[in-house]
């Protein structure tokens, strides 16, 4: 799966006050994903039309303060239906001996998932990684996720 983020809207972000530090091109995407644990205050808000085909529409990537794992932060737009699943699935492919720090919560006022993934437990996942190599692996994670939902319908 490729995901075309050139057409993106990216903001780097204060974790604290959301607000925007800056405005990003498509360009930092080739920044190291080890930006964010030297900048741990930050964030990074991605919105993207690419994003309609893994049933989402915007991404947030930060280093969780307490773990000290790379998060992505997203919204599913799923049925609560598939609750089990979508459980079933982050324990079964999120791989580590640690605390697997995930969270699935379903928003019923929204009607989509809240997903807190540490990608550092996605099979695949490198610190030498850039941040659009981190993102397409958890892009496609989740669409494995969906396909998954989509054959136990």
């Amino acid at each position: 799966m490729t995901i075309n983020l050139t057409d993106a809207y990216i903001e780097r972000c204060d974790k604290e006050t959301e607000d925007t530090i800056a405005q990003e091109q498509s360009s930092f995407l080739a920044t190291p994903i080890t930006y964010f644990k030297q900048h741990l205050n930050e964030f990074l808000y991605i919105e993207s039309p690419s994003f309609e085909a893994v049933k989402i529409d915007a991404i947030s990537l930060e280093v969780d303060d307490v773990f000290r794992t790379y998060m992505v932060l997203l919204g599913l737009k799923v049925q609560k239906k598939h609750t089990s699943t979508i459980k079933t699935f982050l324990e079964e492919h999120l791989h580590t001996t640690e605390t697997k720090n995930y969270s699935a919560m379903f928003s019923g006022e929204d009607g989509l998932w809240e997903l807190n993934i540490p990608i550092d437990f996605i099979e695949g996942f490198s610190e030498s990684m850039t941040v659009d190599e981190a993102l397409t692996l958890a892009l496609q994670f989740i669409q494995k996720l969906i396909q998954t939902t989509e054959q136990n319908n």
